[in-house]
């Protein structure tokens, strides 16, 4: 029997970067400039147009002075970590 993981938290994800954004007090286009990409591609992300790239998180968690893993964790929260234990 196979054991597919939880879906990942891709609102999470994407709220915990207009919170990091939002701290700095950051517009779209100060992101956009800092990380190198579009302006268009930083909307679509953190509006959930779109999913973006390994490629993408990593110059938005550059951008944001974030550990990528750091970044990455929100898309697991409130799940069971593989090998942990269950009640």
């Amino acid at each position: 029997m196979t054991i597919l993981p939880p879906d990942p938290d891709l609102a999470a994800l994407r709220l915990e970067l207009a919170r990091r954004r939002a701290a700095r007090g950051w517009s779209y286009d100060e992101l956009a400039a800092r990380s190198g990409l579009a302006r268009r591609t930083v909307i679509e992300i953190e509006q959930g147009r779109t999913i973006g790239s390994l490629r993408t998180w990593h110059a938005l968690a550059h951008a944001l002075d974030a550990r990528f893993d750091e970044l990455f964790s929100t898309l697991c929260r409130g799940h069971n970590l593989p090998g942990a234990i269950k009640d």
